[in-house]
């Protein structure tokens, strides 16, 4: 009886060892795992943030509302459809692009100034080796009618600006033109320029006379 006992003691203190190891790799394995997962996202490190496609570089849904305006008044989501509806002309006669808020919007063009979209082909992909030291060269587009149109080839950002816009001068509104990755944008007074569509910083100031200057 008593090599019994020993034995069945032996096998339940063993048995209790193995369920507690088996518990502290589990509790282990749980710590290890939940410590990856509260750790922030790769995106969320130094001020990242992941944005869904809203902006200006996503892609075009003519069944997805997006902002609407009327007269130059936002009255809410529609779709492109639905929108021109709304300002009585034809879907292909809307303009499309960046509002204020700097999110997809749809608007007659002559009811509110919207940052339109840039081309789908990027002409920065055309660009040709520069004809100077430091001198880039590439298309020239000027936005009209909804509809980007190429108004030159193979011209610096002075001559695309001057070809666009000199002489033009706006007293509201906004004009726009691209040269290689950029959007160029004459308001009154000024020549402006954004690689995002969003952010515009002051190219060159126009005078009264409405020429543009050298730059």
């Amino acid at each position: 009886m008593d090599q019994v006992q020993t034995r069945r003691l032996w096998l339940t203190l063993g048995g209790g060892v193995a369920v507690l190891a088996i518990s502290l790799g589990a509790a282990l394995l749980i710590l290890l795992h939940g410590g990856h997962s509260a750790a922030p996202p790769p995106a969320a490190v130094g001020g990242l943030v992941v944005q869904t496609q809203t902006g200006p570089d996503a892609k075009l849904d003519p069944q997805k509302p997006l902002r609407c305006f009327v007269n130059g008044q936002l009255v809410g989501e529609e779709t492109l459809a639905d929108c021109a509806r709304r300002n009585g002309v034809a879907t292909e006669a809307l303009d499309v692009g960046v509002d204020q808020s700097g999110q997809l919007a749809a608007a007659d063009s002559a009811g509110t100034a919207l940052t339109p979209l840039p081309p789908s082909a990027a002409p920065a992909a055309e660009a040709v080796q520069p004809a100077a030291a430091n001198v880039q060269e590439g298309d020239c587009l000027r936005y009209a009618q909804a509809t980007w149109r190429k108004a030159g080839a193979g011209m610096s950002l002075s001559g695309c600006v001057k070809l666009l816009f000199d002489g033009q001068c706006l007293k509201t509104g906004a004009a726009y033109g691209r040269w290689m990755g950029q959007t160029l944008r004459l308001v009154p007074g000024a020549v402006e320029a954004s690689g995002d569509n969003r952010n515009f910083r002051l190219l060159v100031e126009q005078p009264a006379t409405c020429a543009i200057p050298d730059f």
